[in-house]
């Protein structure tokens, strides 16, 4: 059973990765980037019960975490083009 659930996701995640290509917008690939991590990591939870090692369940929350940092970084990377404070290296303000 659960090798089909892993063949299911598999599936998806390529899907994921035709809409990460394909996406007309920007936020189309961020949102498909999203999703494909996160069925990612639901993939690595289901090979860790698979293979019976629970820890791979605390590489799944740290992959999760880091998931979730990323799609918030992109997004204001994009929104304002550049990743800090918004404070000039001049001191000039924005």
């Amino acid at each position: 059973m659960f090798a089909v659930t892993m063949a299911a996701l598999l599936a998806a995640m390529i899907l994921a990765l035709g809409r990460l290509y394909l996406g007309p917008t920007l936020y189309d690939r961020v949102l498909s980037a999203n999703s494909f991590g996160t069925k990612t990591v639901l993939l690595i939870g289901v090979m860790g019960f698979l293979t019976g090692r629970p820890d791979f369940l605390d590489i799944s929350l740290l992959y999760a975490l880091l998931n979730f940092i990323g799609t918030i970084a992109v997004l204001k990377f994009f929104r304002y083009r550049t990743l800090g404070d918004g404070v000039n290296p001049d001191g000039d303000g924005p």
